[in-house]
C-alpha cells in the first residue's frame, strides 16, 4: 500500500470511528468502484479546466442562501468527486465537510487539494452510494450535490436517504448546472469549454424533481431555475428543508 493510498484509508477509517457511519447493526454494502480511475481523472481535469469558474460562485450562493458563514457542524457533498466545491465551501464556512462519493479514485486528489489549501483537518471522505448513504440518521447540518444526481439510478431512494441523514431543521441543495450569481460571460465560456454544455431537458428534469418531492412527502421544498431566460443552460436545482419537529428517522 503506497503512502498516499494508506493516508486516504486512515482518514476514511478515522471518519468512520468519529461517528460518520451507520451503526454496525445497519451494514452498508461496499460500492462497486472497480475501473473508475479513468473517469476520476477525466473529472479532475474538467474541475481544473472548463468547470473551474463554477465552484467559487456556487459556494458563495450556498453560504448566503443557507446562512452558513458562522455555522459549525457537518456538511456533506454527495458525489463531490474531486471535492472542488468542498474546498470552496471550506474557504467560506467553519463546517467539517465530507466528500461522499462512490469512486475512491478521487480521494487522493481531494486530500492533496485540502492540505494544499490548509483544510486537511476539516475534511473527510467516505465511500458512498447515494441510494444507501453510510451515515446515521439526523447526522448532517447541510447536504449539497452538484452535477451527480442524474447518475443515482433510483433517485427517489437517494433523495430519501439525503432527507433521512439531515438533522431536523437542516437543508439540502441538490442539482446540476450553474449558480445564479455566475456572470453570463463566464457561463458562456464554461459551456463552450464543455462543447456547448450537457444536453438535457430542463423542463423534464424539473418535473422529475417535483415528482420525487411529492413521492417522499417532503413539504418544504422549492425547485430553482437560475436565470431561465439566459441564452445558456444554467441548470435546475431543488432545495428542501427538514422540519425542526420532524419525527426521528428509523
Amino acid at each position: 500500500m503506497n503512502r498516499t493510498i494508506r493516508r486516504v484509508y486512515l482518514m476514511v477509517l478515522a471518519s468512520v470511528l468519529m461517528g460518520c457511519s451507520r451503526p454496525v447493526a445497519e451494514p452498508v454494502s461496499q460500492p462497486n468502484t472497480s475501473g473508475n480511475e479513468q473517469a476520476a481523472q477525466h473529472m479532475i481535469r474538467a474541475s481544473r479546466g472548463a468547470l473551474a469558474p463554477v465552484y467559487g460562485p456556487l459556494a458563495e450562493q450556498i453560504v448566503e442562501d443557507f446562512d452558513l458563514g458562522q455555522e459549525t457542524g457537518i456538511g456533506i457533498d454527495v458525489g463531490s468527486g474531486p471535492g472542488t466545491l468542498i474546498i470552496e465551501l471550506c474557504k467560506r464556512t467553519k463546517l467539517h465537510w465530507i466528500n461522499a462519493d462512490i469512486n475512491p479514485h478521487f480521494f487522493p486528489h481531494f486530500f492533496e487539494q485540502a492540505e494544499k489549501h490548509g483544510f486537511g483537518h476539516r475534511v473527510s471522505a467516505v465511500f458512498a452510494d447515494a441510494k444507501e448513504l453510510p451515515f446515521r440518521s439526523e447526522f448532517a447540518d447541510v447536504i449539497v450535490s452538484r452535477g451527480s444526481f442524474h447518475l443515482w439510478g433510483d433517485k427517489t431512494k437517494a433523495f430519501g436517504e439525503i432527507y433521512r441523514v439531515l438533522k431536523p431543521g437542516a437543508a439540502a441543495y441538490i442539482g446540476r448546472g450553474l449558480s445564479r450569481n455566475l456572470p453570463l460571460k463566464t457561463a458562456k465560456k464554461v459551456r463552450a469549454g464543455q462543447g456547448g454544455g450537457p444536453r438535457y431537458d430542463v423542463d423534464e428534469t424539473q418535473e422529475e424533481l417535483l415528482r420525487i418531492m411529492r413521492e417522499l412527502g417532503i413539504k418544504d421544498y422549492r425547485v430553482h431555475r437560475p436565470r431561465p431566460d439566459a441564452p445558456v443552460n444554467y441548470g435546475v436545482w431543488v432545495e428542501f428543508h427538514k422540519p425542526v419537529d420532524a419525527k426521528p428517522n428509523k
